[in-house]
């Protein structure tokens, strides 16, 4: 247990009967175990809503997948999934076995493992708990759901695991949600040019560094909208993207355009695959480059 829980628990006035740090500490362990076969794990967050986070996530799985890498997608949006959604895996179920729950399998071998398929159809989850203490409640409600939730599933050997965060109703709540996976390697901030987003985007980049999570670099999303007759693009918002990214002193990974094509190909969950098609290829540059990032961060790590 991490020396600053302990304290945090030895002032406490209540006794555990629920025994909710026996809970907390196991699940913990099995997260870290879980983790252990997994060689590189990412987050995809933001912080702002309808960015195209959970797109961005999909298409750069696929993106390493297309470079011959073992990829897995943790959808811990509980309350929207909607990766299976995205690539035609609705209705599929997990494989509960005594070691776990085995994920399914999509397109180009990606493991999925998403809420949505433990519901029927367009359930909602519901928190269920005291009246007058619903925020907490929910919150702490929550939070143990994924934190379980990363811990029982068996994602067997992979090179790269992409979790997408929910967007939070606070520019907090992805970093810390982001916290529960162990040795983290780093998150891929995604935006548009919009400064309202831009705003949000900032504060939770600030947050996940203060948490002392590496954030690689930022996805500028919906950059431009690309004509789907002739080609063209043509600027959707007056934001400054790169403007952000030197003042927060991080790369900007790319610009992916606002595609029709694409996005209503993912829509009918029926996802574009074919590796020559231009937007596709700006995801594997993306790749390329976080690639090129995580290699030179391990070097200077093993050089210190």
């Amino acid at each position: 247990m991490p020396q600053d829980l302990k304290e945090i628990l030895g002032r406490l006035k209540y006794t555990d009967d629920a025994k909710v740090v026996q809970q907390i500490t196991a699940h913990m362990k099995a997260v870290t175990g879980r983790m252990a076969s997994v060689r590189r794990k990412l987050v995809v967050m933001s912080g702002k809503g309808g960015v195209g986070k959970s797109m961005t996530t999909v298409n750069l799985a696929l993106a390493f997948a297309r470079q011959g890498d073992k990829v897995g997608v943790l959808d811990v949006d509980l309350n929207g999934p909607c990766v299976p959604k995205m690539l035609g895996m609705r209705g599929q179920r997990f494989t509960m076995t005594p070691e776990g729950a085995i994920p399914p399998v999509g397109p180009l071998g990606l493991k999925i493992g998403s809420m949505d398929f433990f519901l029927d159809d367009l359930s909602p989850v519901q928190w269920k708990g005291p009246m007058d203490l619903s925020p907490v409640w929910l919150g702490v409600t929550e939070m143990n759901v994924i934190r379980e939730f990363i811990a029982d599933i068996v994602w067997g050997d992979l090179d790269y695991l992409l979790t997408d965060l929910p967007p939070g109703a606070a520019a907090d709540k992805p970093p810390v949600i982001a916290g529960f996976i162990p040795d983290l390697d780093g998150a891929i901030v995604v935006t548009t040019p919009s400064e309202v987003a831009s705003d949000v985007v900032q504060k939770s980049i600030a947050y996940a560094r203060d948490l002392g999570i590496n954030v690689l670099g930022i996805v500028e999303n919906m950059s431009r909208y690309l004509c789907p007759q002739c080609g063209t693009e043509s600027e959707l918002f007056d934001g400054d993207t790169q403007a952000m990214c030197q003042a927060l002193d991080l790369p900007l990974l790319g610009r992916i355009p606002f595609d029709r094509t694409l996005g209503r190909s993912f829509d009918k969950g029926a996802p574009l695959l074919d590796p020559t098609y231009p937007t596709l290829k700006r995801y594997d540059e993306i790749v390329t480059r976080i690639k090129a990032l995580l290699d030179y961060k391990k070097i200077l790590a093993q050089q210190l």
